[in-house]
């Protein structure tokens, strides 16, 4: 046998690089855009308000990243609505035990932080084990469902269902919800949904945060419903694709044996072929 770990190793090397290539440049020069606008902005700022100086301006603009890093929006006043009332925390909360940590808000003082270590440390496998048994049922639903069937083929058809149902309530119709409730255009939406539910979440697009716009109550707590059940899915339809991967790779590089496949060839032939479903929970 030839073992396929070293491949894999190689292979995941290999698209870590092809990764920052695209992205160096695809990113980088756009980036260099932005800072040489930026700088000349502030140029343009100490020409028109010349009773301040350089100095001061950069104090004025650390103060302002220092109110975002601790998830104060520095546009709109004080009227802002709270980070911190019941549905945003509720929203926090969820985002601690799925491990997306947006990174636009974070506790602030040292009880809260020390409070989130711990609530982390137990929320978290806590939220594993309840993905878990989730895609458990998940899985015994698509096997029922296969159980109903009895011709060939069908077994792919119903996979085929479950993706496009999944796809469909969590990554195509919750982008047209966004961008009418958040002013983005479809593709942010869709941008925010999947980084969201794949838990790589930058914090770049956070639901509920514009200070322009006038939130229901329950807003983010729904949107952290929805995220908890399209985890599951998501991770399911995850592990499907590296199980497959897998099988790929042993049956590629893995020699089989010629006997032990003859006479698994005559026991096939005995047996009929049955559909199976194999989802990995």
């Amino acid at each position: 046998q030839i073992s396929w770990t070293p491949l894999l190793v190689l292979g995941y090397l290999f698209y870590l690089l092809l990764g920052a290539m695209v992205f160096q440049l695809l990113e980088k020069q756009a980036e260099t855009h932005f800072r040489d606008q930026f700088q000349l902005e502030k140029l343009k700022f100490l020409q028109n308000y010349t009773c301040l100086d350089r100095q001061a301006l950069e104090q004025f603009v650390q103060v302002l990243m220092e109110a975002w890093e601790k998830g104060v929006n520095p546009e709109g006043n004080s009227t802002n609505p709270s980070n911190w009332d019941f549905s945003n925390s509720f929203f926090f909360a969820g985002t601690v035990v799925t491990t997306i940590g947006y990174g636009n808000l974070s506790p602030s003082t040292v009880a809260g932080q020390i409070f989130c270590v711990f609530y982390a440390l137990f929320g978290v496998p806590l939220n594993l084990a309840f993905l878990n048994q989730l895609g458990k049922g998940l899985n015994a639903h698509l096997i029922t469902l296969e159980r109903w069937v009895q011709k060939p083929g069908r077994a792919q058809v119903q996979l085929a269902i479950f993706l496009t149902t999944g796809t469909l309530l969590f990554l195509v119709f919750p982008p047209l919800v966004f961008s009418y409730v958040e002013g983005w255009s479809y593709g942010e939406g869709f941008y925010f949904t999947f980084i969201t539910l794949s838990t790589i979440g930058f914090g770049d697009y956070v639901v509920g945060t514009n200070p322009n716009k006038h939130y229901i109550p329950v807003y983010r707590s729904l949107t952290a419903i929805w995220i908890v059940f399209g985890l599951a899915w998501l991770a399911l339809v995850f592990n499907v694709g590296a199980g497959l991967m897998e099988k790929f790779l042993q049956l590629k590089w893995h020699k089989p044996d010629l006997s032990l496949a003859e006479g698994t060839t005559t026991k096939l032939e005995d047996e009929p072929e049955q559909p199976r479903i194999h989802i990995p929970s």
